[in-house]
């Protein structure tokens, strides 16, 4: 694909991280990357000359979202998603396969699909699930969803995911999944796993434009299904891979799946790290080689009052805060830091005014994006692992 290409810069002596360029229709991507999540055609609260300020690359649209509302053929007529939500920049499109999770077996079950959910060694013990009725439901020959916005009733099969994709013109489109459950069996895990890899050939058969097309590794923990997905799709002619479906039950368990995965995977093809971008995860993830991340927690936590610095997360709402002149973080280049105290953030929020919500987005954001620019600083010189271990020593302390 002339427009869609990725190449190796420089190696990190001391780990699988590497510096990277993707070169898009819509620009170039250096990587690692942290892509800011936009379900609706919106970073929610954050225009695209904001985002563009912050330093973001390339942000990610949510197709089962855009399919229900307001409809892809309407984006398609206004121009594409591009022109439709102002984004000049580059654009990948997820398949719809995550909610082929949520709204199924993730909302039946009350989890999610990594280890935060669960109790274990790098987690506190968990609030009870919250289980409620499927709305997916999975065959052979794809998914039918039930709207959470209107009860109606829609199909999904790798090929209307991929028409949905293209009708929106994204550089990035992937090919529709099954995303399983931590708490799925082995036995579902492989069925998933095969139905993923008739799917992916089926989306590659649908491909009519040059839109780069990504296929998604799935298998759950279980490792030998892992390998099996990883040499079945590497064999196949994908422009990239994504790293999806559940992780384990802790963050030990990512590691230790992303850990046998990423050899496995073309190293001249890049590789995404599915919903997975939180603070630590972009250094345990860049660490191990992984390309791109998306990860919509930054802007959900922001929205609710819990804004990240490098001591670990912080609630501005907490009355400790009330009269605390200093910045959200001291040396932060962000807006808000730059102009506003923490006692001016949390009477924001306690107000309900919804520039507490703007300014903590636009912080945690900045916070994120300013990881990864410190990851590359790291490649470049060789001391990314110096740098991991100081900022995990200091965040993961205060978790």
């Amino acid at each position: 694909m002339a427009d869609f290409r990725f190449e190796v810069l420089a190696e990190d002596p001391h780990s699988q991280a590497h510096l990277g360029r993707l070169t898009t229709p819509h620009g170039v991507i250096e990587t690692p990357a942290f892509i800011p999540v936009a379900s609706q055609a919106s970073v929610k609260g954050i225009s695209p000359a904001e985002l563009t300020e912050l330093g973001a690359q390339i942000v990610l649209a949510n197709t089962y979202h855009l399919y229900l509302r307001p409809g892809a053929d309407i984006i398609a007529r206004m121009g594409g998603l591009h022109a439709f939500m102002g984004w000049s920049g580059p654009l990948v499109t997820d398949s719809g396969g995550f909610q082929v999770f949520s709204l199924g077996l993730g909302r039946e079950q009350g989890v999610g699909k990594i280890g935060g959910m669960f109790p274990g060694e790098d987690h506190p013990k968990p609030p009870p699930p919250n289980r409620q009725a499927r709305l997916a439901e999975v065959d052979e020959e794809g998914v039918t969803f039930t709207s959470h916005l209107d009860g109606s009733r829609h199909r999904f099969t790798p090929e209307v995911s991929l028409d949905v994709q293209q009708a929106l013109g994204a550089d990035i489109m992937f090919a529709l999944d099954e995303c399983t459950s931590p708490l799925s069996s082995r036995d579902y895990v492989r069925r998933a796993v095969r139905r993923t890899h008739a799917w992916a050939e089926r989306s590659l058969a649908a491909r009519r434009t040059q839109q780069a097309l990504f296929g998604i590794i799935q298998g759950g923990e279980f490792l030998d299904l892992r390998e099996e997905s990883c040499r079945f799709l590497s064999a196949l002619p994908f422009d990239g891979y994504g790293i999806g479906g559940s992780l384990g039950k802790t963050k030990r368990d990512m590691h230790h799946i992303l850990d046998f995965v990423m050899p496995l995977l073309p190293r001249n093809k890049p590789r995404h790290l599915l919903g997975i971008g939180e603070p630590d995860d972009l250094w345990e993830g860049s660490y191990r080689g992984v390309d791109l991340f998306d990860c919509a927690a930054p802007t959900r936590l922001a929205r609710h009052g819990t804004v990240l610095t490098r001591r670990g997360r912080l609630n501005i709402l907490h009355s400790a805060y009330r009269e605390d002149r200093r910045p959200i973080e001291d040396g932060c280049p962000c807006y808000t830091c730059t102009h506003f105290s923490r006692a001016y953030m949390r009477h924001l929020f306690r107000a309900r005014e919804l520039l507490g919500l703007r300014l903590a987005t636009l912080h945690n954001l900045c916070f994120v994006l300013g990881i990864m620019r410190e990851i590359h600083e790291g490649i470049r010189r060789g001391d990314l692992g110096e740098r991991r271990k100081i900022f995990l020593a200091s965040y993961l302390d205060q978790m």
